[in-house]
């Protein structure tokens, strides 16, 4: 193999931000990984964050939208959403009272994969969650 040439795959998708579109997301991200053991945990890392992206950022206003970004390798599938800001603080995983009904969302996230990162920049939030192939030295198999 040539030393610059790479096995990863990634995808690209912009969706409205309109809650009907968080299905399309996980249609999208169930097609993408048909067949693989990652597919179910991906789709609903996928569905929970796009979800946030509406519900809790500028995404979910009039005209609003959110970008979801899919990279696939032989050793890892990363999973981002963009928001379109609009918010004074950065997406973080919670722990709710027991009779909350919001705040699990992203704890269940963080549960669910590998490593989640957060970026933040003047156009919104990037939350990326990777789900390893195998199970690596201090994470945890899906």
């Amino acid at each position: 193999m040539h030393e610059y040439t790479s096995t990863a795959r990634v995808w690209g998708l912009t969706c409205p931000g309109f809650p009907e579109e968080v299905s399309r997301a996980r249609r999208w991200t169930r097609d993408i990984l048909r067949g693989s053991p990652l597919a179910e945990d991906a789709e609903l890392i996928v569905s929970e964050l796009s979800a946030n992206a509406i519900l809790h950022t500028a995404s979910g206003q009039q005209s609003g939208s959110f970008h979801l970004a899919l990279a696939v390798s032989s050793q890892v599938v990363a999973l981002s959403v963009t928001d379109d800001g609009g918010t004074g603080t950065a997406p973080k995983a919670e722990h709710a009272d027991q009779e909350a009904t919001h705040g699990r969302g992203l704890g269940m996230v963080s549960a669910i994969a590998h490593r989640v990162l957060v970026h933040d920049s003047q156009a919104g939030h990037t939350v990326t969650a990777e789900l390893f192939t195998s199970a690596r030295p201090g994470g945890h198999p899906c």
